[in-house]
C-alpha cells in the first residue's frame, strides 16, 4: 500500500515539475523576447539619436551657407561696378571660408599660370570676361567656396550686363562711337569745367564731302562701312581725353579738351590729311575720300553749347562753299 502511495507521489511530483518547466521556459522565452524588444529599442534610439545629430549637423551647415549667401548678396548688390562687386565679396567671403588670398583675372590672362587655385569662368552668353580666383582654399572647402562664389559671378555679370546696356545707350550702333544726345551732355560739362578753370576748348564739326553721291552710286551698305571706316580713323588721331560722336548722318563732331585754336586747326589738317591719304576697301570697291572740318573755340568764338555748334556748322559750311577738302576756322 506504502508502495501505491509513494509510486502516486513520484507521478504527482514528475507531472509537477514538467508543468512547472514548461511554465518557466514560457517566461524565460517571454523575458528574453522583451528583452530583445528593449535592445532593438535602445539601438534604435542610438541611432536615430545619431540620425538626428547629423541632421542637426546638415541643418546648421546649411543655415550657415544660407545667411553667408544672403549677407554676400546683400553687399555685392549695394553696386553696378564691377570691381566694388569683386572687393564685395572677397571682405564677405572671408568671413565664412578660410583662404589665402581670392582675386579677379582678366580674360586674357593664362590661367595655367594659376594651377594652384580654385578658378570660376565669369561668363556672359559664352563669351569668357574673366576668372574668380581662389588660393589657399582647403579641399574640404572647395564646395563651400563654389556655393558662395556662385553670388559673386551673378554680382560681376550684372555689372557688366549693365556696363553694356548703358554703353549702347551712349554709342552709335553702326559706327561705335558716342551718339549726339551724350556727346551734349559731355559738351556742357566741357564748358563748365572750362568756366571753372579758365582754359579754352576747341569744337570740330566734320562732314565727309560729297557721301551722298557714295550712297547713290554703290548703295547704303557701302555707305555704312564708309563711315565705319572713316569713325575709326578720326578716333586713331585724336587723344584719349577727346570725345567723339556721330551728330548725324555722314556729319562727325569733336570736342578737343584743353585745346586752343591753334591747336584745334594742327588737330583737324591732321585728321583731314589722314582721310585724303587713305584708301578705303570697300567689299569689292576701292574709295579716295575727303572730309571738310569747321572749328571753333571756347570762349574765343562762343560761350554756350548751342553758339559754338552754330558757330562750327558756319564755318563748315563755308569750307563746303570754297571747294570742300580744307580746314575752316
Amino acid at each position: 500500500m506504502i508502495y501505491v502511495y509513494s509510486l502516486i507521489l513520484i507521478l504527482l511530483v514528475s507531472v509537477l515539475y514538467v508543468v512547472l518547466r514548461s511554465f518557466l521556459d514560457r517566461k524565460i522565452l517571454q523575458l528574453k523576447n522583451s528583452y530583445d524588444n528593449l535592445k532593438t529599442r535602445q539601438n534604435n534610439l542610438i541611432s536615430n539619436k545619431q540620425i538626428a545629430k547629423q541632421d542637426s549637423e546638415k541643418l546648421k551647415k546649411a543655415l550657415e551657407e544660407t545667411v553667408a549667401l544672403y549677407e554676400i548678396t546683400k553687399q555685392i548688390t549695394k553696386s553696378l561696378e564691377e570691381e566694388k562687386v569683386f572687393a564685395y565679396f572677397k571682405e564677405e567671403v572671408k568671413k565664412y571660408l578660410e583662404l589665402n588670398d581670392c582675386f579677379f583675372l582678366k580674360a586674357d590672362v593664362d590661367i595655367n599660370a594659376y594651377r594652384d587655385c580654385v578658378i570660376l569662368p565669369v561668363e556672359i552668353n559664352r563669351v569668357i570676361f574673366g576668372y574668380l580666383a581662389a588660393r589657399g582654399v582647403k579641399k574640404e572647402g572647395e564646395e563651400k567656396f563654389n556655393i558662395l562664389a556662385q553670388q559673386c559671378l551673378l554680382g560681376v555679370r550684372r555689372a557688366l550686363l549693365y556696363q553694356q546696356v548703358q554703353e549702347l545707350a551712349i554709342t552709335d550702333s553702326l559706327t561705335g562711337i558716342f551718339t549726339r544726345k551724350h556727346y551734349l551732355e559731355r559738351l556742357a560739362e566741357e564748358i563748365d569745367y572750362s568756366r571753372q578753370f579758365n582754359y579754352p576748348f576747341s569744337l570740330l564739326m566734320l562732314d565727309i564731302d560729297y557721301f551722298k553721291g557714295i550712297n547713290d552710286h554703290y548703295g547704303h551698305l557701302v555707305g555704312d562701312a564708309v563711315l565705319k571706316f572713316v569713325a575709326k580713323l578720326i578716333k586713331d588721331n585724336l587723344r584719349q581725353v577727346d570725345l567723339l560722336c556721330r551728330y548725324g548722318g555722314e556729319e562727325f563732331s569733336i570736342i578737343l579738351t584743353n585745346t586752343d585754336k591753334e591747336g584745334a586747326k594742327l588737330a583737324a589738317e591732321r585728321i583731314r590729311q589722314s582721310v585724303e591719304n587713305s584708301l578705303i576697301k570697300v567689299y569689292d570697291e576701292d574709295l579716295k575720300l575727303t572730309i571738310s572740318i569747321g572749328v571753333t573755340t571756347f570762349p574765343e568764338d562762343a560761350r554756350n553749347s548751342q553758339k559754338l555748334i552754330e558757330t562750327a556748322d558756319k564755318v563748315l559750311y563755308k569750307a563746303k562753299q570754297n571747294g570742300r577738302n580744307q580746314v575752316c576756322s
